[in-house]
């Protein structure tokens, strides 16, 4: 596998903006004759991360489109996660017989190291940033990365030894990839399973299958680690635990002396924590340790990130929050008044019991994007005060206008922003500066 791109003529499909296939061209213009980079987005919003590629010789670029001639020509087609299987042009490249392969499946194929795989539908990012972090304070060196906006993967490959540890925030798209290769991770953590991703997994059954292929593959001596307080994952513990072994976490495995030093809030939070311990306690991290690591440890961004305590009103960004589960929990994380930001694009999920969670805990909710009318038709609008708006900014100045002292403004919008942002980060990021402006 160290030797794939020697002499080949390399397809990236999908250059995006988190890094992956950046990570990719950059990767096999190392050694492959030719690398095409193919993405659907023009140059204007691929120019961050075209920078990093304009001086390398080997390397072309085909933005605003596809071409099939790329597909039935190259070698090798590194596919980005985001690509639906059932593309066209991966046709294409089946129907001439080329590798098609994923920046997930080199790492996994590559890496000496012991890899940490974290998925789940909600809590991934926090997990999988909270278990690194409490790694390290055990002096271990830790690789982090994943929908986090951290490391590269491959372009770390020669920096990795095999007695480091890597930690990696898996989505069910990646997974379904190492599932081509029969691959899973030494360590493996599942977070919980609701409803998501319905627009490209079809049903709930197809994405939890999707799901457990981090546990799937797993060899002799590995470790899966589940959530107890979830019923798929629980029932996924008695199916593999005369195999291996196989850890169980809840809120309530986290000491006290612990809960009272970390800062994150919610019982959700809690759980997160509680799963990053299961993975430190294995490599022998001591309580002293621990309880200064957890003490240490501050909230990602877009994750129920504090962003402004202007005269009483406390501003959070929950950008992050792509399911009605993870805003449902986001919601009851406060005990103060909330006044809730939601909706943007419609991945096909149902919104009916988030609706309940709004009528009886927010004092206001207001909606914007391609769900807000969805969302709103779940809401006792006769208890509470539902407005729709048609951008974040009007979201943001109503919300100012309303607030009072003591009140919470969250944005959790409970959905993904493709229909009028980049992504959670652009959305986050214009929440920010919003809410600083007031």
């Amino acid at each position: 596998m160290t030797n794939i791109f020697n002499d080949k003529k390399v397809l990236v499909m999908g250059l995006g903006q988190f890094g992956g296939g950046l990570d990719c061209a950059l990767f096999a213009a190392k050694s492959a004759t030719k690398v095409i980079v193919t993405d659907l987005a023009d140059e204007k919003k691929l120019a961050e991360s075209i920078k990093s590629l304009t001086d390398i010789d080997n390397i072309e670029l085909r933005l605003a489109g596809h071409r099939e001639q790329d597909f039935a020509e190259s070698d090798i087609i590194i596919v980005n996660p985001a690509v639906p299987p059932n593309s066209k042009f991966i046709q294409i490249a089946r129907d001439n017989k080329k590798l098609i392969t994923s920046q997930i499946e080199i790492f996994f194929q590559l890496c000496p190291a012991r890899i940490i795989g974290v998925t789940g539908s909600n809590g991934k990012s926090t997990i999988a940033a909270l278990t690194a972090h409490l790694l390290k304070a055990g002096d271990q060196r830790v690789l982090l990365s994943g929908n986090i906006g951290n490391s590269p993967l491959l372009e770390n490959l020669d920096k990795i030894k095999k007695d480091d540890l890597v930690v990696l925030e898996l989505s069910s798209f990646q997974l379904e990839q190492l599932a081509r290769i029969k691959k899973s991770p030494d360590i493996a953590v599942i977070t919980n399973l609701t409803p998501n991703h319905l627009d490209r997994h079809g049903t709930f059954e197809n994405y939890c299958d999707a799901k457990e292929n981090i546990f799937r593959f797993q060899q002799t001596g590995a470790i899966s680690i589940f959530n107890a307080a979830d019923t798929i994952t629980s029932q996924w513990y008695n199916k593999y635990c005369n195999t291996r072994t196989c850890i169980k976490f809840t809120a309530q495995d986290v000491p006290a002396s612990l809960a009272k030093v970390f800062k994150l809030p919610g019982q959700f939070n809690l759980s997160n924590l509680a799963a990053a311990l299961a993975v430190a306690k294995h490599f022998g991290l001591t309580d002293d340790k621990l309880k200064e690591a957890v003490a240490a440890f501050e909230s990602l961004p877009h994750r129920l990130e504090l962003v402004t305590d202007t005269a009483g009103i406390k501003w959070y960004n929950d950008s992050i929050s792509t399911t009605p589960e993870s805003t449902i929990a986001a919601i009851g994380a406060f005990a103060e008044p909330v006044i809730l930001i939601a909706g943007g694009y419609d991945k096909g999920v149902d919104f009916t019991e988030m609706g309940s969670a709004i009528t009886q805990k927010c004092k206001a909710v207001i909606l914007l994007g391609a769900t807000a009318k969805k969302i709103a038709a779940g809401i006792d609008s006769a208890r509470i005060n539902c407005t729709l708006t048609s951008s974040l900014a009007e979201a943001v100045d109503l919300a100012a206008h309303t607030a009072q002292p003591g009140d919470v403004v969250l944005l959790s919008p409970a959905c993904a922003s493709y229909d009028m942002f980049d992504n959670f980060q652009h959305r986050g990021e214009t929440f920010r500066q919003l809410c600083r402006n007031h």
